[in-house]
């Protein structure tokens, strides 16, 4: 099989440099395109000092000659390139949230803005390999859900499909420094955020509507949600605890998530609480399911740039193109 030419639009940005660092280890893919409007002109070892890469930077992606770009684009950025790229064409596989919504009347509310290409949603295969592997792999338009979903869902999915949540959720989460961007800012300054933990977003985070959308998929309704996320002094990984009143017994929920994962290369449910420190630096979900008097309690753990964002690009983008959905995503346990 020929390789795959393949272009990164947005290259310099944190889940842009691991998708490059992945991309360069499949042997099914050739990277003729890095785009940056900073690096612009310069040659990808500015970016890349350890990688063995030859060619300069272009600011736009030449969709020519290109069979599939990653979109890494900031949010609204990648919308009104997206269908130039596609009569090019090419299939994309996007990173930002300019897909990921069907109802095209949740951005300006969410994002600020109208949706360039509102008549693209429809066809966009949402991201996520566990509940929609079939769609991503005939789609030309894959939407990579955000970090703060991706934990989410895949720690509530199993018992929406089952009928196990009698209540409200509650949806904890937090994540680390990384998820906020490459961008400096005062948000993000090591003296502000060094031994301290806070919250944001408190009137609603713009990951809740991916979350509510593919519960709703799945259990007919999406339950009410609040989901509350943290920034904590750690570059990466993002935990994530859920709590729900508990239809059935604790044994009925751990069989249910059991059997949701039991095929799943990167979801897995695990015995104890994991720490975000087991999941990160790989494309591993990580999920445990307890219940504390008659209340669930499941927690699930990432990497906010590999499952969270690039790994799982790669992982969509093997689906799409017809191979083992693991390539370029095996890697060890690092611990500590």
């Amino acid at each position: 099989m020929m390789p795959v030419r393949a272009a990164v639009a947005g290259a310099n940005g944190y889940a842009g440099m691991t998708l490059v660092n992945l991309l360069a280890l499949h042997p099914g893919v050739e990277l003729c395109q890095l785009t940056s409007r900073s690096f612009a002109g310069q040659p990808y070892r500015a970016a890349f000092p350890l990688l063995e890469l030859e060619g300069r930077f272009l600011d736009e992606v030449d969709p020519e000659g290109v069979e599939v770009v990653f979109g890494c684009l900031p949010h609204g950025a990648g919308a009104g390139r997206a269908a130039d790229w596609l009569r090019a064409g090419c299939r994309i596989i996007d990173l930002s949230a300019d897909f990921r919504l069907r109802d095209p009347s949740l951005y300006p509310r969410w994002y600020g803005q109208e949706h360039a290409h509102p008549d693209l949603l429809a066809e966009a295969a949402f991201g996520l390999p566990e509940l929609h592997a079939a769609e991503i792999a005939e789609a030309r338009l894959v939407a990579v859900p955000g970090c703060y979903s991706t934990a989410a869902v895949l720690a509530l999915a199993p018992a929406a499909a089952a009928g196990l949540i009698g209540s409200d959720v509650i949806v904890d989460a937090k994540s680390g420094i990384s998820g906020a961007g490459r961008s400096p800012g005062l948000g993000t300054h090591f003296s502000e955020l060094t031994e301290s933990v806070t919250a944001y977003a408190i009137g609603g985070h713009r990951h809740l509507p991916e979350i509510r959308q593919e519960l709703a998929r799945l259990a007919g309704a999406s339950p009410r949600i609040t989901f509350v996320p943290h920034l904590v002094p750690m570059v990466r990984g993002i935990l994530c605890t859920c709590y729900f009143d508990l239809v059935g017994s604790l044994d009925q929920l751990r069989a249910a998530y059991q059997d949701f994962y039991a095929d799943q290369p990167f979801t897995r449910v695990v015995e104890r609480t994991p720490p975000t420190k087991l999941a990160t630096h790989g494309n591993r979900c990580l999920v445990a399911v307890d219940a504390q008097d008659g209340r669930a309690v499941v927690t699930a753990a990432l990497d906010n740039l590999v499952k969270g964002a690039a790994g799982q690009g790669v992982e969509c983008f093997n689906l799409a193109f017809g191979f083992d959905r693991t390539e370029a995503l095996r890697s060890p346990d690092w611990w500590p």
